[in-house]
């Protein structure tokens, strides 16, 4: 029989973690719950996103104690494929102002 046993952290990290989730969750609907508007609503209901997907990956999913090539073949494509998808954002707002701009403003696709 194999002596050798995996890595184990304490119980108390993964309860302190789910409490801080609880926490951002809580945080994420308080956001809603005072109603605020705008590009301030959208900054932390993104921001809280981010934090408990760090969160999860990091701690849940073991990202922060394993090694980094692992962390950047998990990690690099979905940021890749974010700053593909800003891209495409930034090239649709070109297109709708050229079509404006050529084509008059009736030519631009209406989006609700």
């Amino acid at each position: 029989m194999s002596t050798e046993t995996g890595q184990v952290h304490p119980i108390s990290l993964y309860l302190k973690i789910w409490g801080l989730l609880f926490i951002l969750s809580a945080c994420s609907y308080a956001v809603d719950y005072f109603d605020f508007q705008g590009y301030l609503r959208w900054f932390l209901i993104i921001t809280f996103m981010w934090l408990k997907a760090g969160l999860i990956v990091s701690i849940f999913m073991h990202m922060a104690w394993e090694r980094m090539a692992l962390v950047y073949a998990i990690l690099l494509p979905p940021m890749f494929l974010m700053v593909l998808v800003g891209m495409m954002a930034i090239e649709g707002g070109y297109t709708t102002l050229t079509r404006i701009l050529f084509f008059g403003p009736g030519s631009a696709p209406i989006v609700h």
